[in-house]
Protein backbone atom coordinates (compact mmCIF):
# COMPACT_ATOMS: atom_id res chain seq x y z
CA UNK A 1 0.00 0.00 0.00
CA UNK A 2 1.14 3.66 -0.81
CA UNK A 3 2.08 5.80 1.86
CA UNK A 4 0.02 8.63 2.20
CA UNK A 5 2.45 11.17 0.49
CA UNK A 6 2.77 8.82 -2.65
CA UNK A 7 -0.97 9.16 -3.27
CA UNK A 8 -1.98 11.77 -5.55
CA UNK A 9 -4.36 14.25 -4.37
CA UNK A 10 -7.41 12.30 -5.59
CA UNK A 11 -6.52 9.13 -3.93
CA UNK A 12 -6.15 11.39 -0.60
CA UNK A 13 -9.20 13.09 -1.18
CA UNK A 14 -11.21 9.96 -1.87
CA UNK A 15 -10.12 8.44 1.42
CA UNK A 16 -11.04 11.65 3.75
CA UNK A 17 -14.79 11.68 5.24
CA UNK A 18 -15.01 15.67 5.42
CA UNK A 19 -16.60 17.38 2.26
CA UNK A 20 -14.06 20.24 2.73
CA UNK A 21 -11.07 18.23 2.62
CA UNK A 22 -12.23 16.06 -0.36
CA UNK A 23 -13.41 19.67 -2.03
CA UNK A 24 -9.45 21.24 -1.20
CA UNK A 25 -7.90 17.73 -2.64
CA UNK A 26 -10.01 17.85 -5.75
CA UNK A 27 -8.76 21.29 -6.30
CA UNK A 28 -5.47 20.61 -6.04
CA UNK A 29 -5.90 17.50 -8.22
CA UNK A 30 -7.18 20.19 -10.81
CA UNK A 31 -4.62 21.71 -10.67
CA UNK A 32 -1.75 19.65 -10.07
CA UNK A 33 -0.35 22.14 -7.09
CA UNK A 34 -0.45 22.66 -3.11
CA UNK A 35 0.32 26.18 -3.22
CA UNK A 36 -1.45 28.45 -0.30
CA UNK A 37 -0.42 31.96 -0.20
CA UNK A 38 -0.53 33.98 3.24
CA UNK A 39 -2.02 38.08 1.38
CA UNK A 40 -0.77 39.86 4.60
CA UNK A 41 -2.08 43.07 2.82
CA UNK A 42 -4.00 45.98 5.33
CA UNK A 43 -6.10 46.91 2.18
CA UNK A 44 -9.35 46.01 0.40
CA UNK A 45 -7.75 46.44 -3.12
CA UNK A 46 -4.59 45.05 -2.59
CA UNK A 47 -6.11 41.91 -0.86
CA UNK A 48 -8.52 41.89 -4.09
CA UNK A 49 -5.77 42.53 -6.31
CA UNK A 50 -3.45 39.78 -4.87
CA UNK A 51 -6.37 37.53 -4.82
CA UNK A 52 -7.06 38.27 -8.93
CA UNK A 53 -3.75 37.82 -9.68
CA UNK A 54 -2.44 34.92 -7.89
CA UNK A 55 -5.85 33.20 -7.47
CA UNK A 56 -5.53 30.92 -10.73
CA UNK A 57 -2.28 29.64 -9.41
CA UNK A 58 -3.33 28.87 -5.64
CA UNK A 59 -5.24 26.18 -4.02
CA UNK A 60 -5.43 28.10 -0.72
CA UNK A 61 -5.72 32.21 0.32
CA UNK A 62 -5.06 33.01 4.02
CA UNK A 63 -6.17 36.08 5.16
CA UNK A 64 -6.16 38.34 8.05
CA UNK A 65 -9.39 40.48 7.35
CA UNK A 66 -8.67 41.99 10.81
CA UNK A 67 -5.61 43.93 9.46
CA UNK A 68 -7.43 45.21 6.64
CA UNK A 69 -8.30 48.68 7.08
CA UNK A 70 -11.26 49.33 4.77
CA UNK A 71 -12.67 46.04 5.54
CA UNK A 72 -16.34 45.93 4.92
CA UNK A 73 -19.16 43.39 3.46
CA UNK A 74 -18.33 44.32 -0.37
CA UNK A 75 -15.07 42.90 -0.06
CA UNK A 76 -16.25 39.44 1.19
CA UNK A 77 -18.83 39.15 -1.81
CA UNK A 78 -16.12 40.00 -3.77
CA UNK A 79 -13.47 37.83 -2.57
CA UNK A 80 -16.09 34.64 -2.31
CA UNK A 81 -16.32 35.68 -6.26
CA UNK A 82 -12.39 35.54 -6.96
CA UNK A 83 -12.26 31.99 -5.05
CA UNK A 84 -15.46 30.58 -7.07
CA UNK A 85 -13.54 32.48 -10.25
CA UNK A 86 -10.29 30.84 -10.03
CA UNK A 87 -11.21 27.73 -8.04
CA UNK A 88 -9.34 28.34 -4.34
CA UNK A 89 -10.57 28.13 -0.91
CA UNK A 90 -10.55 31.24 1.75
CA UNK A 91 -8.53 30.45 4.83
CA UNK A 92 -9.17 33.31 8.03
CA UNK A 93 -5.89 32.89 10.06
CA UNK A 94 -7.55 34.05 13.03
CA UNK A 95 -6.28 31.77 15.53
CA UNK A 96 -9.19 31.20 18.25
CA UNK A 97 -8.57 31.59 21.72
CA UNK A 98 -11.03 31.98 23.59
CA UNK A 99 -13.80 30.18 25.54
CA UNK A 100 -16.54 27.97 23.40
CA UNK A 101 -19.32 30.19 23.92
CA UNK A 102 -17.03 33.50 23.08
CA UNK A 103 -15.63 31.84 19.94
CA UNK A 104 -18.90 30.79 18.73
CA UNK A 105 -19.51 34.53 18.52
CA UNK A 106 -16.71 35.89 17.28
CA UNK A 107 -16.70 33.34 14.29
CA UNK A 108 -20.46 33.32 13.89
CA UNK A 109 -21.07 37.33 13.85
CA UNK A 110 -19.50 40.34 14.97
CA UNK A 111 -18.21 42.78 11.76
CA UNK A 112 -16.27 39.88 10.07
CA UNK A 113 -19.02 37.13 10.19
CA UNK A 114 -15.69 34.46 9.36
CA UNK A 115 -18.19 31.75 9.15
CA UNK A 116 -19.99 33.05 6.39
CA UNK A 117 -17.31 33.54 3.93
CA UNK A 118 -14.19 31.35 5.44
CA UNK A 119 -13.48 27.88 4.08
CA UNK A 120 -11.05 27.10 6.70
CA UNK A 121 -9.96 28.77 10.34
CA UNK A 122 -7.78 27.83 12.83
CA UNK A 123 -7.55 28.02 16.66
CA UNK A 124 -5.43 27.43 19.85
CA UNK A 125 -6.58 24.69 22.14
CA UNK A 126 -5.33 26.47 25.61
CA UNK A 127 -8.62 27.01 26.64
CA UNK A 128 -9.41 23.48 26.03
CA UNK A 129 -12.06 21.01 24.29
CA UNK A 130 -14.66 23.58 24.08
CA UNK A 131 -12.99 25.65 21.98
CA UNK A 132 -13.38 23.23 18.83
CA UNK A 133 -17.11 22.91 20.30
CA UNK A 134 -18.21 26.20 20.21
CA UNK A 135 -16.03 26.99 16.31
CA UNK A 136 -18.30 23.53 15.05
CA UNK A 137 -21.54 24.89 16.10
CA UNK A 138 -21.21 27.43 13.87
CA UNK A 139 -18.82 25.89 10.94
CA UNK A 140 -20.17 22.42 10.82
CA UNK A 141 -23.45 23.47 9.74
CA UNK A 142 -21.89 25.83 6.64
CA UNK A 143 -19.63 23.09 5.99
CA UNK A 144 -16.24 24.90 7.23
CA UNK A 145 -13.40 23.27 8.64
CA UNK A 146 -11.05 23.99 11.64
CA UNK A 147 -7.07 23.57 11.96
CA UNK A 148 -5.53 23.44 15.51
CA UNK A 149 -2.44 25.48 15.86
CA UNK A 150 -0.19 22.45 17.14
CA UNK A 151 3.04 24.46 16.60
CA UNK A 152 4.15 28.11 15.60
CA UNK A 153 7.10 29.17 13.38
CA UNK A 154 7.92 31.88 16.12
CA UNK A 155 10.85 32.01 17.98
CA UNK A 156 10.66 30.77 21.62
CA UNK A 157 7.30 29.22 20.54
CA UNK A 158 5.64 26.98 23.66
CA UNK A 159 3.46 25.10 21.63
CA UNK A 160 5.55 21.49 21.79
CA UNK A 161 5.85 18.52 23.69
CA UNK A 162 2.29 17.73 25.77
CA UNK A 163 0.82 20.97 24.18
CA UNK A 164 1.01 19.64 20.92
CA UNK A 165 0.28 15.79 21.62
CA UNK A 166 -3.13 16.82 22.71
CA UNK A 167 -3.61 18.77 19.78
CA UNK A 168 -3.63 15.65 18.02
CA UNK A 169 -5.96 14.18 20.70
CA UNK A 170 -8.34 16.52 20.38
CA UNK A 171 -8.45 16.11 16.24
CA UNK A 172 -9.10 12.66 16.33
CA UNK A 173 -11.96 12.93 18.43
CA UNK A 174 -13.38 16.19 16.56
CA UNK A 175 -14.92 15.48 13.10
CA UNK A 176 -14.83 19.29 12.62
CA UNK A 177 -10.65 19.53 12.31
CA UNK A 178 -9.38 19.20 9.37
CA UNK A 179 -5.70 19.46 10.22
CA UNK A 180 -2.52 21.51 11.98
CA UNK A 181 -0.72 24.02 11.50
CA UNK A 182 2.79 23.02 12.25
CA UNK A 183 6.27 22.09 10.80
CA UNK A 184 5.94 18.57 10.62
CA UNK A 185 3.40 15.71 10.21
CA UNK A 186 1.45 14.50 13.27
CA UNK A 187 -0.34 11.35 12.37
CA UNK A 188 -0.30 9.41 9.44
CA UNK A 189 -3.82 9.86 8.93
Amino acid sequence: MASFSQKTYAQRGEEHAHPLVKALFATMERKQSNLSLAADVSSKAELLALADTVGPYICVLKTHVDVVSDFDADLVKQLQALAAKHDFLIFEDRKFADIGNTVKLQYGGGIYRIADWAHITNCHVIPGEGIIQGLAEVGVPKGRGLLLLAEMSSAGMLATGAYTDKNVEMAIVNDFVIGFIGSRRFTEE
